[in-house]
């Protein structure tokens, strides 16, 4: 299957975290959208490895997408060696996407850095004729996405542009809420995390409130694009 867009993330719930709102925008225009996520997220405090897959499921689930895969690198160990660079750039190959989506490249965690960096060079890599890769024992074409975008986790960024999430919003916070392990819960007895603060979801939304204000909706996400972006005028001149 062919995809029009895939999104990378370093761990199940980023990308429902950064951009659920725009998967779900994506999908509901009838546009086949997957989701790739690195690591299994085994290194983390709350939950364990077998429910944070079976809410990554739950949120896919939620927000339609095609595909969901984990790449089961080891988590806290995104590096940049030949087996990673050449699962993601299998997976690049395999699915075909128009444009990519990945982690930006600055950031509180460690392993959001790694994988944007990761998918970044696997992106240039995956464009190579000479560089081999098989599938099932077929050899895979080389392809190269049009676009390789950034989505904000912790650290912001001046976007490149913002995308219009006010009628999604409810459905992104459905998927992020499948998440239950990760998140506030008062009968939780495990260690509070970063994410698992009462006021996090809070700040989620108000986040996505700040970004729509920019461009006069109730809710956005913002983007970064290390090249120009060029702007058809037509579309600004739509009723």
């Amino acid at each position: 299957m062919y995809l029009d867009v895939l999104v990378f993330a370093a761990h199940p719930d980023d990308a429902e975290l950064s951009m659920g709102g725009t998967i779900a925008k994506l999908t509901k225009n009838n546009y086949k959208v997957g989701i790739v996520d690195l690591t299994r997220g085994e290194l983390g405090t709350r939950g364990t490895v077998e429910i944070r897959q079976k809410e990554a499921f739950l949120a896919a689930g939620i927000l339609k997408v095609s595909v969901r895969e984990n790449l089961l690198i080891p988590d806290g160990n995104i590096e940049r060696k030949k087996e990673n660079l050449m699962k993601v750039v299998m997976s690049i190959r395999k699915y075909r996407p128009k444009i990519i989506f990945a982690p930006y490249f600055n950031d509180r965690h460690p392993d959001h850095i790694y994988a944007s960096r990761l998918v970044k060079e696997a992106m240039f890599a995956t464009g190579l004729a000479k560089l081999k890769t098989f599938d099932k024992e077929v050899a895979q074409n080389a392809y190269r996405p049009r676009k390789l975008y950034y989505y904000m986790q912790t650290y912001q960024f001046d976007p490149s542009f913002i995308v219009d999430i006010s009628d999604y919003f409810e459905t992104k916070m459905e998927a992020v809420q499948c998440y239950s392990s990760q998140f506030h819960n008062p009968r939780s007895k495990e260690p509070e995390t970063f994410i698992s603060r009462p006021d996090f979801l809070s700040y989620i939304e108000s986040r996505a409130h700040v970004f729509g204000f920019q461009i006069d909706k109730k809710y956005g996400e913002p983007f970064f694009c290390e090249e120009k972006i060029e702007l058809n005028l037509t579309d600004l001149l739509k009723d």
